[in-house]
């Protein structure tokens, strides 16, 4: 009995070092539940392993801050170190590990700001015994911790999955961050203000603020959603215009097919019957050359290329080559939605190798660029090669990718430079240069 009225003084009265033990074991759990938060959020696909060494080094590094660095600065110093450890661990976006970080500070402090004032009000104590008192302490953890797990079990059953970083421009990525660092300093105002008077605030207040700035973050999470399904409608509009633009080429060239079928019929009829096969020959291959640019434009075709983006970019260097009567031969064999690298730089990646495809052989007399994009699935990557005709046989396939050396007059050699940062930075993808007699090729490897 002796030991139980021991246990019970220790628990309800203050005592700082029991509190402080208690908050270590809050650091592992909080942390946990954060990252269970964020992972939902995003629908991330993470190992048990991944899990644990993030919640074991982030709660270490917390009570290693909290020791060394002075108060607010341990604090932003801790955000910059889970924004880091995110990233690596978990391989999200820069945007997004600020999101996961502010997200779940942010909800932990509504939370708080929710809960702070009825709990003291319930059992009528004051603030500093909730900091200083273990079993206050420890009911009013546990309460916070029951609310954050239901709403990832909502955010979870509702497959509430945020895809807003998903290829967005920079302006939207921009605002989004804004709004999440304004979102952060008014919470902390927030934070601190309760803090200093919750014992005098009324409850009505605190629950008006706490409504308020929900009402804010349900407002701002709303406004970007409707902000990315405009900017994705826009981009499915140029799309369409870009298809449009095709299929009317492609029906022009069916029409005019159509149009003279009757005479490349006669013409076929004329070779056969007096024999002449080569002549034959000869002109099944100029004819050929028809079918194919068809064959291609039926290949630009956005239920093919399923990439609006991607789309769009094929599309208009497609446009470009055909105004310089080069000859571009498409094979997409390649499902986009399963790309195992960030659209965006495999965008700029391309771009960059269609143009100086384009570059190179507008300058031949024979212009060709062959276009390849298919899947390796017996070596698990993803190949897409381009392959152009060119004149300067002598070119350098080490030395082309170095800043400043361009084989074009007027240029300032960046693009093939910029191509290797991007390749740098993906352990996955790898670019191979090499050249014949007639062709210039580089073809872009993506491991999986």
């Amino acid at each position: 009995m002796e030991i139980l009225n021991n246990i019970w003084m220790a628990l309800s009265t203050p005592n700082e070092s029991l509190v402080k033990t208690i908050l270590i074991f809050a650091t592992f759990f909080e942390n946990f539940l954060s990252m269970k938060l964020f992972v939902t959020i995003f629908n991330v696909s993470v190992t048990k392993k991944s899990q644990y060494i993030y919640v074991l080094i982030l709660s270490l590094f917390f009570m290693l801050s909290m020791n060394i660095f002075p108060a607010p600065f341990n604090v932003f110093i801790n955000y910059m170190f889970n924004i880091i450890l995110i990233i690596y661990t978990f391989k999200l976006s820069v945007l997004k590990s600020i999101f996961a970080t502010f997200s779940s500070a942010i909800i932990f402090g509504l939370i708080g700001s929710l809960l702070s004032n009825p709990y003291l009000a319930l059992l009528n104590i004051s603030s500093d015994e909730v900091v200083s008192v273990p079993i206050y302490r420890i009911g009013f953890l546990i309460i916070m911790y029951i609310f954050l797990y239901l709403i990832i079990l909502i955010i979870k059953h509702r497959h509430f999955h945020l895809n807003l970083f998903e290829d967005m421009d920079f302006k939207t990525k921009f605002s989004i961050l804004a709004n999440i660092i304004l979102g952060l300093l008014s919470l902390i105002t927030q934070a601190i203000i309760i803090s200093f008077y919750i014992d005098v605030l009324p409850l009505w207040i605190t629950f008006l603020s706490f409504v308020s700035l929900l009402a804010y973050f349900i407002i701002s999470i709303y406004s970007f959603t409707r902000i990315v399904k405009l900017t994705l409608t826009t981009r499915k509009l140029e799309s369409a215009e870009s298809y449009n633009s095709t299929l009317r080429i492609l029906h022009d060239n069916v029409r005019e097919f159509k149009h003279d079928f009757d005479n490349i019929v006669t013409t076929i009829g004329g070779y056969i019957k007096t024999e002449d096969m080569e002549g034959l020959k000869k002109y099944y291959l100029e004819l050929e050359d028809d079918c194919e640019r068809v064959n291609n434009l039926y290949v630009l075709n956005p239920e093919i290329v399923n990439n609006d983006g991607i789309y769009n970019l094929l599309t208009k260097k497609y446009n470009e080559a055909d105004s310089k009567d080069i000859k571009v031969n498409i094979t997409f064999l390649l499902d986009l939605g399963e790309l195992h690298m960030k659209v965006y730089e495999f965008a700029r990646i391309l771009g960059i190798l269609l143009d100086n495809a384009i570059e190179a052989s507008s300058e031949c007399e024979e212009k060709i660029i062959n276009l390849s994009f298919r899947n390796d699935t017996k070596n698990s990557r993803e190949l897409i090669t381009v392959e152009n005709t060119y004149n300067n046989k002598d070119v350098d396939t080490e030395e082309i990718f170095e800043k400043g050396v361009s084989c074009k007059e007027n240029h300032t050699g960046l693009g093939l430079w910029e191509v290797r940062k991007i390749i740098k930075k993906n352990n996955n993808v790898n670019l191979h240069t090499s050249k014949n007699g007639k062709f210039f090729s580089q073809t872009l490897e993506i491991y999986y």
